[in-house]
């Protein structure tokens, strides 16, 4: 991956340039679905992690879990979900937007003192799209976006995933900047279009 190639993929939608890691442990916590559906998610959550050579925990001694994912059939659902108003502040001029939008999934993120990532949000509504998608595809897609901020527009146009031997996989190049992401020489957070060369020279010393 070239600086050229990579710096879109942390260019925000207003030109603002934004790449930022976990900087502590993961802890997830799926809702929604059932047990093996949980595996799945929790096992591509795993895998993802492991590649970017970060680690997981038991428990967040701050907030308990720091990665929910939400599973449902309806936004209006987030709404009844107790005490999430308080974790996400504005959920429900939030759930409307994205009603009136017809996402079908949608993610916050919150910060540390240093920006780093300290929690995640992960939305999915279960609309007729996603229903067709099998689960560890899903799982994988939702793993892969919520390991860094990417850009809002990272990945309209190429998904991260793709299809080799009938197999769905992290596309090679997405996992190379993944890895690059957490090399610890690099800053957690930068917002410098420069950090793009340092991501593409970290790639070219691992190859």
């Amino acid at each position: 991956m070239t600086p050229d190639q990579i710096e879109p993929l942390f260019t925000r939608s207003d030109g603002s340039f934004l790449c930022a890691r976990w900087g502590r442990p993961i802890v997830p916590v799926i809702f929604g679905v059932d047990e093996a559906t949980l595996a799945t998610i929790k096992g591509a959550i795993e895998a993802v992690v492991t590649l970017a050579g970060h680690k997981m925990a038991e428990t967040d001694p701050e907030l308990g879990a720091n990665l929910m994912v939400f599973v449902f059939r309806d936004w209006s659902e987030l709404l009844e979900v107790p005490n999430l108003d308080r974790l996400v502040e504005g959920l429900a001029p939030l759930v409307t937007r994205l009603q009136a939008a017809g996402a079908n999934q949608y993610r916050v993120f919150r910060f540390d003192a240093q920006n780093a990532i300290r929690a995640a949000f992960v939305f999915v509504q279960m609309d007729d799209a996603l229903s067709d998608v099998p689960a560890d595809v899903l799982a994988l897609s939702q793993a892969v976006q919520v390991i860094l901020l990417w850009s809002d527009r990272a990945f309209t146009d190429m998904s991260a995933l793709a299809v080799h031997h009938d197999q769905t996989i992290l596309r090679p190049e997405i996992a190379d900047v993944i890895r690059a992401a957490y090399d610890p020489v690099l800053p957690a957070v930068a917002d410098d279009r420069a950090h793009a060369l340092r991501l593409s020279a970290r790639i070219g010393l691992r190859q």
